[in-house]
């Protein structure tokens, strides 16, 4: 059966936007539904451990930038395809990101990996790799491509120049 709920969990960051973009033109073709979320992440409220108070106003900032920036994702779409809930949950990822695909029907997530590898991997863990673990529905990830470091110029290349 091919999916016609299809929910996009994004970090509000420009390496998400390739998972959009893939979601849509596949909901397009098959005149699905594209549902998007953003979660703030209990670490990004406050960290006891470094001393950072977090006020209800700063809550209260980021619910209403991040709810923002999903209704410009909307509505930057809608031309293309039917964008349905725009979803702003607070919590951990992995439970708000199954839990909003229950709420939409979701029977197809795509999402974003930044393919994190060693320290970085065990620290952070990975959400999408949680999700896949986890899901009700399958999971279609796609990679953020690493931006290239600028070239360096090597010393032979100075002494000719």
């Amino acid at each position: 059966m091919l999916p016609k709920h299809i929910l996009v969990p994004t970090d509000l960051s420009d390496g998400a936007e390739p998972a959009i973009e893939y979601a849509c033109e596949l909901a397009a073709k098959l005149g699905a539904t594209v549902h998007l979320v953003n979660v703030i992440g209990v670490p990004t409220m406050g960290v006891p451990e470094i001393g950072v108070a977090v006020t209800s106003s700063m809550i209260d900032g980021l619910v209403r930038d991040n709810q923002a920036a999903l209704d410009r994702i909307g509505e930057r779409y809608q031309d293309r395809v039917n964008i349905g809930q725009r979803i702003l949950k607070i919590g951990d990822a992995q439970d708000a990101i199954e839990e909003a695909a229950k709420e939409v029907g979701a029977d197809l997530i795509v999402m974003a990996t930044h393919g994190r590898h060693g320290v970085a991997r065990w620290l952070l863990g990975s959400v999408a790799e949680q999700i896949i673990r986890s899901a009700s529905c399958p999971v279609l990830t796609v990679r953020i491509a690493e931006k290239p470091e600028p070239a360096k110029e090597d010393d032979s290349q100075r002494a000719t120049g």
